[in-house]
């Protein structure tokens, strides 16, 4: 009785996700590529918000969250990952392993809901124009980041938790290039039917109800929309929307084409995949807003001191 109440906890994991895959060193060139463009775009839009009064808009704010978890989850993961394989430190402490689980899947969470938030902003502005200044504030969307921040951490922060009470006597091995949930749970000796199904729950919880949603506004857009007469005005409205459906495409498409080819496809493919998954949407979000937003254009040339 004593035994089964009694969690093995190992000193440490190892993370052996990319050794064995040859010619690895021109991927961490490109990875280290893929992240310090990630950091210097990420914060170029932050300080962009920052300096221009006109961008204080709940639209921009959302945007402003989006960067700002796109670059803490950047620096969570990417410097770790060269730590562990570039320089050959694969041993990772038991209590830090989860830490290092908890805020990279706290910031890789927080996306689908930054889009959430973006696309109510344009539900409201599209369908409801009149009654966009009332019912979207700048206090409206800080509270509504805020609550999503508030729910992403607590739900992550439940099954880091229940993960750190399982028992680890099989191995201490994770093949992974982080502390993957989802081969962690796999190495516990005991029963984890309930950290399993927790698992899984979390992730319809910050995966696809954030997509349902999404969807569903974008419905009721289209559906709007297709009642306006003016073809103009109608090209007008849909190209407000053409930067996040554009977000929404690069955050969603590779998840769920992740999700489709798991049990087809090499593990070494896999971990390939997972890890561009984690690292290119951060990268592109920031290009997306300053090639696709006229008001950051503009402000951008104001910023430069550049004029028409």
């Amino acid at each position: 009785m004593a035994k089964n109440l009694t969690s093995v906890h190992p000193d440490y994991f190892i993370i052996s996700g990319f050794t064995g895959i040859p010619d690895m060193k021109y991927y961490y060139v490109f990875l280290f590529f893929v992240y310090i463009v990630s950091v210097l775009g990420n914060t170029a839009v932050m300080v962009i918000i920052c300096l221009d009064h006109k961008l204080r808009t709940p639209k921009y704010i959302a945007v402003f969250n989006l960067a700002f978890a796109d670059l803490f989850g950047s620096s969570a993961m990417v410097p770790k990952v060269f730590d562990i394989f570039q320089f050959d430190h694969p041993y990772i402490p038991y209590n830090d392993c989860f830490a290092f689980m908890f805020f990279s899947y706290a910031c890789l969470a927080m996306e689908p809901f930054n889009l959430v938030a973006l696309a109510y902003d344009r539900l409201i502005a599209i369908i409801f124009p009149l009654h966009y200044q009332v019912m979207v504030t700048q206090r409206f969307m800080l509270f509504l980041i805020a609550v999503f921040w508030l729910f992403v951490s607590s739900l992550i922060l439940i099954a880091v938790v229940l993960f750190s009470r399982l028992s680890y006597c099989k191995s201490v091995v994770i093949n992974s290039y982080f502390c993957d949930y989802a081969l962690v749970h796999k190495l516990a000796c005991n029963d984890d039917t309930l950290t399993s199904f927790t698992g899984h729950s979390i992730s319809v919880l910050i995966v696809w109800l954030p997509l349902l949603f999404i969807m569903s506004c974008y419905s009721c857009i289209g559906y709007a929309l297709s009642k306006v007469a003016a073809v103009k005005e109608r090209v007008k409205a849909f190209k407000t929307c053409t930067s996040h459906l554009s977000l929404v495409a690069i955050y969603f498409i590779p998840l769920m084409f992740t999700f489709a080819m798991n049990a087809y496809i090499h593990p070494n493919a896999r971990l390939i995949n997972m890890s561009l998954t984690s690292v290119f949407p951060p990268m592109l979000n920031p290009f997306v807003y300053v090639l696709q937003t006229q008001e950051i254009k503009e402000s951008v040339k104001k910023l430069l001191k550049i004029r028409k």
